[in-house]
């Protein structure tokens, strides 16, 4: 199989491509970005592009399954307007070179309480993106909304050590469960998990399908 990789050097695109590279049903791991993972392995090829330049990378979308992991804060984007190119246009315009390529299966991470219509700008983001990538033609759609994402990242983000011990805390109890924190790694395993299933069709994971996923054997 040849993976086509978008958001490696997120958490959770580190986390998946180095599952990727340690498992035998990939041969090939392709993987797009602004810049390098720092990776050698005779399994990776890295393509160094500029989203905005659509003719510069939509040949070289071509694989069997396209897994989509890119993302960033409003701090990180420094405006709504940047946040959103990154979140819904770039994963939108690879989606759509995906599926008119005939890529079969595309796999997207997403966020808990995704919704179009929400009144919250990351969610409604969010919503945004699952809603139109539903229209494309794949075989299969598999779209995982973790709660809220911990585990290795490049740059700390403030606060978040906090966030994490109030939401562990809260779900002690039994609140908040639907946002509990949940490992990148978790997830990029949940995500490897659903490419492999060979299902057809169009599939959503919430949090606790999420884990179930992750800890499942591959077919």
């Amino acid at each position: 199989m040849k993976a086509l990789v978008i958001g490696a050097t997120g958490m959770v695109g580190r986390e998946l491509v180095q599952l990727l590279l340690n498992d035998d049903y990939f041969q090939k791991i392709v993987v797009f970005g602004r810049r390098t993972l720092g990776i050698d392995h005779k399994k990776l090829d890295e393509h160094m592009i500029n989203f905005d330049n659509t003719d510069e990378w939509q040949h070289l979308v071509t694989g069997d399954i396209l897994f989509s992991t890119l993302g960033t804060t409003l701090k990180q984007a420094g405006s709504k307007e940047n946040q959103y190119k990154i979140d819904y246009t770039y994963q939108y315009e690879f989606a759509d070179a995906a599926s008119k390529k005939k890529v079969p299966v595309y796999v997207l991470v997403s966020a808990a309480s995704a919704n179009p219509g929400s009144r919250f700008f990351y969610t409604r983001m969010k919503g945004e993106l699952e809603r139109d990538v539903k229209k494309m033609i794949f075989k299969a759609i598999h779209i995982i909304q973790p709660g809220f994402l911990h585990g290795h990242r490049d740059k700390e983000r403030a606060g978040e050590k906090l966030i994490l011990n109030i939401l562990n805390s809260a779900n002690s109890i039994g609140l908040l469960n639907k946002y509990r924190p949940v490992h990148g790694k978790t997830v990029a395993k949940a995500m490897i998990q659903a490419a492999r299933s060979d299902l057809a069709g169009i599939f959503q994971y919430e949090l606790e399908e999420v884990f179930e996923l992750a800890s499942s054997e591959s077919p």
